[in-house]
């Protein structure tokens, strides 16, 4: 079936990227390099085995924050259970597992390199859409119209084949949809890392402005910055966005609504749509990047995450929740960032059968993790667990 195209030129979302000689571009170019530099300052100063228990957790993180915004409330304990097919005997509860599920699966997919075309590929972005949305349940794969009532099912990676209107906007006509995404792909196809930085940014709007499927668009968009970020700057998952955009979700949706509108006079750029505006929306989601690596920086502070971890683990051990000596692996795991089976037992200076035992508890508990049952002993980072190790991350169940 033709699709309808009403033969929309690619100007109407021009410009694409704050120019070069806009007024805010060297503040901008600041603040991306600033972010750079935090970034691989935090990847730095974290042991490979930490790193990869901690963007375990980024991940329910990013997805509980993700999900917050489109007014779905799953707290990261409900996914970390999901995760392990443990669901709410609740439908509705059952069904935002799921969804969160879905999520995660997708990030994991970014972060160990399965998506081998560049984020802002149609095939991309095509792809994330298709992977998010064939892990929801059949309850959740529809949208309604607003107007009519008619429930109309959302195919996972189909492009829209019906005209939308999102608030005041009036998107492009479904068969203009491609074309205006392979100019997306061929503008934010930038080599230097200051401009991947700011295409991660600008690239939020635009694809937003698309509104290429009938719904998920929001998490797509965020799933492609999140990807263009991990990419640019080698974040290995560390932090997210998301949690800052949350956290100031009005003047998030604000700015986004900003972004749509026409330019503002002979100063305002060259384009169809505003570039102070744009440029506005790239500070904030640049000065919200750098906010959410400094506070992971803060959360992974060495001698305060250990003081935090073993004060709990002397709460536990003093409850009977944990075998006595349980902070000594812990402290060794800290220190060493992972530690052979066989050691236990010399750290310990306890019997082989007393360090299996210490072992097994503290793999029980979910604090510490092994890829197999010979593999060494890392530091894990349960949900349930997050409010005393990292406080702050996201909010205590109510």
């Amino acid at each position: 079936m033709a699709l309808s195209d009403h033969g929309e030129t690619i100007g109407l979302f021009e410009p694409l990227m704050v120019s070069q000689g806009a007024p805010s571009r060297p503040a901008l170019n600041d603040l991306a390099l600033e972010l750079a530099a935090k970034s691989a300052a935090l990847r730095s100063s974290l042991p490979s085995s930490i790193a990869d228990a901690l963007a375990e957790l980024v991940r329910a993180m990013n997805c509980y924050y993700s999900n917050l915004i489109e007014g779905h409330h799953t707290h990261p304990i409900d996914i970390e259970r999901a995760m392990r097919d443990d669901y709410s005997v609740d439908p509705e509860q059952r069904n935002l597992q799921l969804e969160a599920r879905a999520h995660m699966a997708v990030q994991k997919w970014i972060d160990e390199g399965g998506m081998t075309e560049a984020p802002t590929a149609p095939s991309s972005i095509l792809e994330l859409h298709r992977r998010f949305c064939e892990g929801l349940p059949p309850e959740l794969l529809f949208v309604e119209n607003p107007k009519t009532g008619e429930r109309i099912p959302v195919v996972p990676g189909a492009l829209r084949t019906r005209h939308v209107e999102v608030g005041r906007h009036v998107a492009i006509s479904p068969g203009a949809v491609p074309r205006f995404l392979e100019r997306m792909h061929e503008a934010y196809s930038l080599p230097g890392k200051i401009d991947s930085i700011l295409a991660a940014a600008c690239a939020h709007h635009r694809v937003l402005w698309v509104h290429p499927f009938l719904d998920g668009n929001g998490r797509v968009a965020r799933l492609m910055s999140y990807a263009m970020l991990h990419k640019a700057l080698d974040t290995r998952g560390l932090w997210s966005v998301a949690r800052g955009l949350a956290r100031q979700e009005a003047a998030y949706k604000d700015h986004l609504a900003a972004c749509d509108g026409a330019r503002r006079g002979d100063l305002d750029g060259r384009g169809t749509l505003s570039e102070a505006a744009l440029a506005a929306f790239t500070e904030f989601f640049l000065r919200n990047c750098i906010d959410q690596v400094s506070f992971m920086e803060t959360l992974m502070r060495p001698d305060e995450l250990q003081s935090r971890i073993l004060i709990w683990a002397e709460e536990q051990i003093r409850s009977g929740a944990l075998p006595q000596k349980s902070d000594t692996v812990l402290k060794a795991v800290l220190f060493r960032g992972q530690i052979e089976r066989g050691a236990v037992e010399g750290i310990l200076g306890t019997s082989e059968r007393t360090a299996r035992r210490i072992s097994a508890a503290l793999l029980q508990a979910g604090v510490l993790s092994s890829a197999t049952p010979r593999a060494p002993l890392q530091l894990a980072f349960p949900a349930k667990y997050a409010g005393r190790w990292m406080p702050g991350l996201f909010p205590e169940p109510s």
